[in-house]
């Protein structure tokens, strides 16, 4: 089957495969294991495919800080004081030019082995898109691997000025870093002068939850003085970073995720995405931006293709879920990003979010099935899928740096039972999955399959029916959400019920609905429910039209009703 979503599907690879069962929290490599680049062979590629995916988006590729130590391959070691849990933050980037030593089966071919995963993953009829992380790099940042005649961060600053155009870091003259942990080991970080922190901490000791681990790149902005932000010509930082974008290009990869986009300068997007695009015209580059009202800047002055939605659907739909908002309040979410749908990246769960499952957010993931039925078919825009969240992953570990908060850990060597059980023997066959994995599997695969066949889910028309049922007293808006869409004749309901009670309804189509996707009010209506959760559902289009059609929606379901009408008799 052609693919005609973009559906992406997340995985960090220290994890993914990783059979490694002891999980002991805070455990070194060696007691916890590590999951390999090999392991994501062409069986759990394949699997990824069948999900219904397009993309992989590889989390932690780039090296990172660490505190595994790999000085007997040339590899200097960084100091446990400015590292976030034993394994590092795979956004604390050590090396732009390298492969993160954690994922090779032998160190020394570690790009050749990401080279290959570039090649299978293509071979599997997928794409390959790795994390961008242009705003902070690791305080310990030493590049063993850079091209030649590549000049070093920092290597021609003036560490005595605070800001300088072409300087690559922030400085705090006349002040040293206080770490705020110190460990008790005789490799103490030092720094003199102190350098801004990656989260806009300009200050010399910075805080726990700071970002300390990192350290802010200049862009030519100076965030604390006056000097008036020149791009003319491109600061140092700009340069270092397009010439970064081009080297992961030329070894396959299709696109970017851009880690913190909406804290770097539009200009240098704009610059940038323009630059490389001059070689690679398709390259794909994806924002991470938390300001809405920044949305319409980063696509059409910025150049992204997509942006993350965090702070509109992300959170209107979580708050729906957690009994905290109306379902009709989703309503409002779309109306606040209209006419920018086709560009956002919609998703329940990513690296940076809590687990669907865990007791933090809905507590089981067939709570948030509806919210995710929702996600999956209101637009046509690109949609993203974690690990383990089609499986039920609950996120409720204490692996260690992050404690128990409802996320799977970036910052620790850890394993998950679900990924073991679906791995298998290497197969990737999920025949040890549980009853209850399988089963959720199955309705991500039906869900996102089915927006790849039906082409008025990728390419239809959308109709909000919450507007004509407000005033409907037999249509409870607070637990169902319903629209149509629509696309050369072919129409399809969709409802979702947020509510732990089976909802019995009348739902109004206006006569505005009914023309603009094709309906007929002398026809009678019969409505198959291809997400096989609902019975399904028939009536008279003139009935719909007036006092609206009865019917009933099971507790945390949904429904994508496949309408066929024929003439009334």
């Amino acid at each position: 089957m052609d693919k005609h979503r973009m559906v992406i599907y997340q995985l960090l690879p220290r994890l993914f495969g990783n059979s490694n069962q002891n999980r002991k929290v805070n455990g070194t490599i060696d007691e916890n294991g590590c999951g390999k680049l090999a392991d994501i062979n062409d069986g759990a590629l394949q699997s990824i495919k069948e999900l219904g995916a397009t993309h992989v988006w590889f989390t932690g590729i780039i090296e990172h800080a660490t505190c595994t130590d790999y000085s007997s391959f040339g590899i200097p070691n960084d100091s446990h004081d400015v590292v976030k849990g034993l394994a590092g933050s795979p956004y604390a980037i050590k090396d732009y030019y390298d492969v993160d030593p954690d994922l090779a089966v032998n160190v020394d071919a570690r790009m050749q082995e990401f080279e290959e995963l570039v090649a299978r993953t293509h071979a599997n009829g997928l794409k390959a898109i790795i994390d961008l992380v242009p705003n902070h790099l690791a305080r310990n940042y030493k590049s063993d691997s850079a091209p030649d005649g590549a000049v070093a961060f920092g290597a021609n600053d003036d560490p005595s000025r605070s800001f300088h155009k072409d300087n690559n870091f922030y400085y705090l003259p006349d002040t040293e870093f206080v770490a705020p942990v110190k460990n008790l080991s005789d490799n103490n970080w030092h720094e003199i002068p102190a350098r801004a922190t990656g989260n806009d901490c300009f200050s010399p000791a910075p805080a726990i939850t700071d970002w300390y681990e990192t350290v802010k790149l200049n862009y030519g902005i100076d965030y604390l003085g006056n000097t008036q932000a020149s791009f003319d010509p491109e600061p140092d930082t700009w340069l270092k970073m397009r010439d970064i974008v081009l080297f992961w290009a030329a070894k396959g990869v299709d696109g970017f995720r851009c880690d913190m986009a909406g804290m770097v300068p539009i200009e240098f997007w704009r610059w940038m995405i323009g630059e490389v695009r001059r070689t690679y015209p398709e390259l794909l580059f994806i924002a991470e931006v938390y300001n809405a009202d920044e949305y319409n800047d980063f696509i059409f002055k910025g150049g992204f293709d997509y942006l993350y939605d965090k702070v509109v659907l992300y959170d209107g739909i979580r708050a729906v879920v957690e009994g905290k908002a109306s379902a009709s309040s989703i309503s409002s979410c779309w109306q606040k990003t209209d006419g920018l749908h086709h560009f956002l990246l919609y998703f329940m769960e990513n690296h940076d979010e809590q687990r669907l499952a865990s007791d933090f957010f809905a507590a089981s993931a067939e709570k948030a099935i509806p919210g995710m039925v929702v996600a999956a078919t209101m637009f046509n825009n690109p949609l993203l899928i974690y690990f383990g969240q089609e499986l039920g992953e609950r996120g409720m570990e204490a692996e260690g740096f992050s404690g128990c908060d409802g996320r799977t850990t970036i910052f620790d060597y850890w394993s998950l039972e679900l990924m073991h059980q679906w791995k298998g023997d290497g197969s990737w066959s999920g025949e040890a999955l549980p009853e209850g994995a399988k089963h959720l599997r199955g309705f991500y695969c039906n869900l996102l399959n089915l927006i790849q066949e039906y082409p008025a889910f990728f390419k239809g028309r959308f109709y909000d029916l919450m507007w004509a049922n407000k005033e409907n007293a037999a249509f409870n808006s607070d637990a169902i959400f319903a629209f149509l869409r629509y696309d050369m004749g072919h129409v399809y309901l969709v409802l979702a019920n947020f509510s732990s009670q089976m909802q019995s309804y009348k739902l109004r189509i206006p006569s505005d609905a009914m023309n603009l996707s094709g309906m007929d009010s002398a026809r009678f209506y019969y409505g198959k429910d291809l997400l096989q959760m609902n019975k399904g559902i028939q009536f008279p289009g003139e009935v719909a039209l007036n006092g609206g059609f009865g019917g009933k929606i099971e507790p945390f379901s949904a429904a994508i009703y496949e309408l066929t009408g024929q003439l009334a008799q």
